[in-house]
């Protein structure tokens, strides 16, 4: 697969044997930046875990103070008593049976799904589609929980949720190429605290081992972690 001209030109601006600073690649990645259209900042964190531990598996959210800059689609699902609450507070779709139906017929067009406690029973058998998505709501990540105005705010307000993969990687949309560079960076900074803080007690030598920065189809920008630990 050849690269197109505006590839070339952004791989030659990355120094592959450097480590930049995160002021430094928060500009350079929008200066390398080869899409026409508004592509996403990405963070890509390996951390020194063995994910198969299940005490090791770095799970969490965090509030980006300036969002992520795209509009997430939230479902809720809750008792018709709820329903009145979370519509309020902007959630695009509200509901219950129709839409447990509807996910088990393939239809998974939302970015974070919220459920009460009470209709988690129910929604246990979803597991196999939604699983895999990462979107099956869960209690550590704050989408299960009695109070749905506030988790739907939080979502649209920029939180999101993060989790090591089998490979030890934690892959994690910070922003928008539009954003300014220091936008880019305190989302990055807010995200890496977020993720230092849960450190598993039984992860031995280094944690936060590599940090890269890309934006959709551009080169990976390799940072100085140790400028990252506070």
């Amino acid at each position: 697969m050849s690269l197109t001209k505006k590839r070339k030109v952004a791989v030659t601006k990355v120094d592959k044997n450097k480590i930049y600073s995160l002021k430094e690649a928060a500009s350079l990645v929008k200066e390398i930046n080869c899409t026409k259209f508004d592509s996403s900042v990405d963070l890509h964190i390996r951390l020194g875990v063995d994910p198969k531990k299940a005490d090791q598996q770095v799970r969490g959210t965090v509030s980006l103070p300036h969002g992520t800059g795209k509009t997430k689609k939230v479902l809720v699902l809750c008792t018709p008593d709820k329903e009145a609450a979370a519509k309020e507070a902007g959630a695009d779709f509200v509901g219950l049976d129709e839409f447990i139906a509807k996910i088990e017929s393939g239809w998974v067009d939302v970015d974070v799904i919220i459920a009460t406690p009470s209709v988690m029973p129910k929604i246990g058998k979803l597991g196999k589609v939604l699983g895999p998505r990462n979107l099956m709501p869960n209690p550590k990540t704050g989408t299960v929980t009695n109070d749905v105005a506030a988790a739907v705010n939080e979502v649209k307000g920029g939180k999101i949720a993060f989790k090591v993969d089998k490979t030890g990687i934690v892959h994690a949309s910070i922003g928008r190429i539009s954003f300014a560079p220091e936008k880019i960076s305190e989302n990055s900074t807010e995200l890496i605290n977020a993720i230092l803080k849960l450190k598993p007690s039984s992860s031995k030598g280094t944690y936060l081992k590599a940090v890269s920065m890309a934006s959709t189809m551009s080169p990976g920008i390799t940072l100085d972690t140790k400028s990252l630990i506070n």
